[in-house]
């Protein structure tokens, strides 16, 4: 092989090599410090042309007040679904803090639209459960529904 060939082959080499570094960097920070969230993103479901968005209404009834962590480490823990949207996940700027080695640091989201609670998987490794199947993308959810991540089941609660 000629000098050139072997030149080329090695900083080719020493750039896949970069790249592979830089790539494992940028997972360890999303990992320690969370992914970025632009406002787009957010998931604040907007209500044009209404005063009051749903979660500040009064209840109805039947209708559910809160999210309670049944099963898990955090059993017991609850918020009211007027701080909607509610972010459960590790990270620390999650409205539910798991204490769950399967979850990610912003592992889930609960919102409203309308008179209808969804529960969307924020792109988490491990996955987001209703019942016994994996959703991939926001699924409606009723009083009683159990929402898995992990090792704790969460339920919309009265």
């Amino acid at each position: 092989m000629s000098e050139l060939t072997l030149f080329l082959i090695r900083v080719a080499y020493l750039a896949i090599l970069w790249i592979f570094v830089l790539a494992a960097l940028s997972v360890i920070r999303s990992d320690m410090f969370g992914a970025r969230v632009t406002n787009a993103s957010a998931g604040q479901p907007a209500a044009p042309g209404r005063g009051k968005s749903p979660a500040a209404r009064a209840p109805r009834r039947g209708v559910p007040t809160h999210v309670a962590v049944t099963t898990g480490s955090n059993a017991g823990v609850t918020v009211p679904l007027s701080q909607a949207p509610i972010v459960i996940g590790r990270g620390s700027d999650a409205a539910i803090i798991l204490d769950d080695d399967y979850a990610s640091t912003r592992h889930a989201r609960i919102a409203v639209s309308g008179d209808q609670w969804f529960v969307e998987d924020l792109g988490s490794t491990n996955g987001t459960y209703i019942g016994s199947v994996r959703i991939n993308q926001p699924t409606a959810i009723s009083l009683g529904t159990q929402v898995r991540i992990g090792k704790t089941i969460l339920e919309l609660r009265k």
